[in-house]
């Protein structure tokens, strides 16, 4: 018998299709395995050889589950949010719905002639609004939630109130913006209602801040730190500089620790577990506050050896420092002004990466060492980031190589606080095997016994403590783009409210003109019908805004990140209409069993996703 590949797979293909061979049940007395391949954007006219290579190795694996005896669930949907989709769409000089639209066809039509296993019954889009509702969903849970640090999750927002009312903000212990001002319970109780609002904006988990993004001017849009690569954007090479812009960000370092620790137990290959340990980037040290001579104001810095505070002799600010512009003399100002807009054309992966270049501006300011009051002179350099840390550093150039390679080029005096060793060639790092030297009451300690010593000293001082610093940022969460998830919310007096949820989804509105633009302007500003009827509860003209029953929805859209961080979930019940997915099916399916995927997303979708999964949890 002649074998014809043609004719026997397109038999077995219709009687899969038509007997929903591979269809899987939620409530088997099978044991489960959730087979999950990342889901493919559809940016292109078609499958690249990519795509096939993991799911061939994750089909041939739910095929062996299945004759095991196992209830296999192995999915398959669509990213069809985001950038690549609406760049492909750009392009081709296409409406991104009709180009999504399409390309998924021809997705489906080239993995059905390839023969996978998948349960089509399940298939998710992240661009169709019946998803969408969910993701709007979760965003409103997370502004509605706040992190607190002793019952170490996430609660609802209304908890935290409760504690404002009885006691005021001094003994809460939660991840929130740095610079919160105390109030009492009478004070709380007497403000107003904006005020109440603009207070909570600081601890929610999803907030409104001005905030140093990378934006890309050709993209029209802000980049997350892992959408660039060496200084360009990963999608079209296009140029990025850094500005300041009034961004939602998620506070995604509220779970810094908890996705530090989860790694421990997570079945992941050591490499990405390593990349998500670096990116996370704990580090344990003091946070020290410096008096600037001559200004009211003060300088904090985050330091891992408070051990060495004796041998700062500079400082340095990130050029971005809201400080550089009050505390920059008139003599320094041109020079100074210069170096910042030189250094905006610079990403911040490309300016941690970059260890060979030396560059920087003195300030011509000063600030005054907490201990011996002399004055230590204040620079700004672009190895030093506004996002990390405090965005300023106290430099010791004998016990730091990039410090000393700083202090060597531009002539800094550097001094040598290290008992018996010579730091005329370089800088000594080893602080397992440091005794201090030349440092008054540190002399003849270790480092464990001086950073102890040193923190309390700065405690009695009121210019420092004992703190645990993550290099993880709080992820920018809002796109100038068309083509993504509307956000949920409207503007009353410049503070966002949440569109109640029983109204979701608020649908992506049709507009001429969706091209991103060079001067930040969100493509939604050009819709017509975009406003919010707090009467009726529906979107409706532009015209009828009266910043009474009528106001103005949020302009910008979620990045494409937001639908492929929950996604395997909705797949574990694509058709409830009343949840995300039920309790039951959560509980029956529990987690993802084999994922299969690029080792390209560690710090983008398998972080975020990690995250997403913990808040819910909560």
């Amino acid at each position: 018998m002649k074998y014809n590949p043609n004719q026997i797979e397109a038999k077995w293909q219709k009687y899969w299709s038509e007997n929903q061979t591979f269809k899987a049940a939620n409530d088997s007395a099978k044991p489960k395995y959730f087979v999950l391949d990342m889901f493919p954007y559809p940016s292109g006219a078609g499958l690249h050889v990519g795509h096939p290579l993991g799911y061939i190795a994750s089909d041939i694996y739910a095929r062996y589950k299945r004759h095991k005896g196992f209830n296999v669930l192995h999915p398959q949907g669509y990213d069809s949010f985001g950038l690549p989709a609406e760049q492909y769409a750009i392009q081709t000089g296409q409406h991104p719905e009709k180009t999504t639209k399409e390309n998924i066809a021809r997705y489906r039509e080239q993995l059905d002639k390839i023969g996978f296993s998948f349960d089509w019954s399940r298939e998710v889009r992240t661009s169709n609004p019946d998803y969408y509702k969910w993701t709007q969903w979760i965003f409103i849970q997370l502004f509605n939630s706040w992190y607190n640090n002793d019952s170490d999750k996430a609660e609802d927002i209304s908890t935290l109130t409760a504690i404002f009312e009885k006691e005021g903000n001094a003994t809460v212990n939660a991840v929130c913006d740095e610079a919160i001002v105390p109030f009492t319970a009478a004070q709380w109780n007497a403000f107003t209602k904006e005020e109440k609002e603009k207070i909570l904006l600081q601890y929610r988990l999803t907030y409104l801040a001005e905030t140093e993004v990378n934006w890309c001017p050709a993209l029209g849009t802000v980049l997350a730190n892992d959408e660039i690569i060496n200084g360009v954007s990963e999608r079209g090479g296009h140029p990025v500089i850094r500005k300041k812009m009034t961004q939602w960000s998620m506070r995604i370092s509220a779970y810094a620790e908890r996705l530090l620790q989860g790694l421990e137990t997570i079945d992941w290959s050591e490499s990405i577990k390593e990349s998500q340990r670096n990116w996370i980037g704990k580090s344990v040290g003091a946070s020290v506050t410096f008096n600037l001579k001559g200004h009211d104001e003060k300088v904090a810095v985050f330091t891992t050896r408070p051990d060495t505070i004796f041998g700062v002799t500079f400082m340095t600010l990130a050029p971005e420092h809201e400080l550089v512009a009050k505390i920059t003399t008139p003599e320094q100002k041109l020079a100074v002004e210069t170096y910042i807009e030189a250094t905006a054309k610079r990403s911040e992966r490309d300016r941690m990466a970059d260890v060979k270049t030396i560059s920087g501006v003195f300030t011509g300011a000063y600030a005054e060492h907490p201990f011996t009051k002399e004055p230590i002179p204040v620079w700004i350099g672009d190895y030093v980031l506004a996002g990390y840390g405090t965005g300023a550093v106290m430099a010791v150039p004998c016990g730091d190589e990039r410090d000393y390679a700083f202090a060597k080029h531009f002539g800094i005096p550097i001094k040598n606080i290290f008992e018996g060793v010579d730091i005329s060639e370089t800088a000594y790092s080893d602080k397992e095997n440091t005794i201090i030297a030349d440092s008054d009451f540190l002399n003849g300690l270790d480092y464990k016994k001086a950073t102890q010593k040193a923190i309390e000293a700065l405690e009695q001082l009121g210019q420092g403590k004992g703190k645990t610093n993550y290099r993880l940022r709080d992820a920018v969460f809002s796109r100038q783009r068309y083509w993504g998830e509307p956000f949920p919310v409207y503007y009353v007096n410049d503070l966002p409210q949440m569109i109640e949820t029983e109204h979701l989804p608020i649908v992506l509105p049709e507009v001429e003109k969706y091209l991103p633009t060079e001067d930040g302007q969100p493509p939604l500003g050009n819709a017509t019908v975009w406003a919010w009827d707090t009467a009726s509860h529906k979107v409706v003209s532009n015209d009828l805004i009266d910043h009474i029953t009528v106001f103005p929805l949020e302009l910008n859209t979620m990045p494409g990140w937001a639908g492929s961080s929950w996604y395997w979930m909705r797949y574990m019940d694509a058709h409830n209409k009343e949840a995300f997915a039920s309790e039951e099916a959560l509980k029956y399916w529990e987690n993802v069993d084999l994922y299969i995927g690029g080792s390209e997303h560690a710090t983008g979708h398998l972080l975020y996703s990690r995250f997403w999964n913990k808040f819910l949890k909560d």
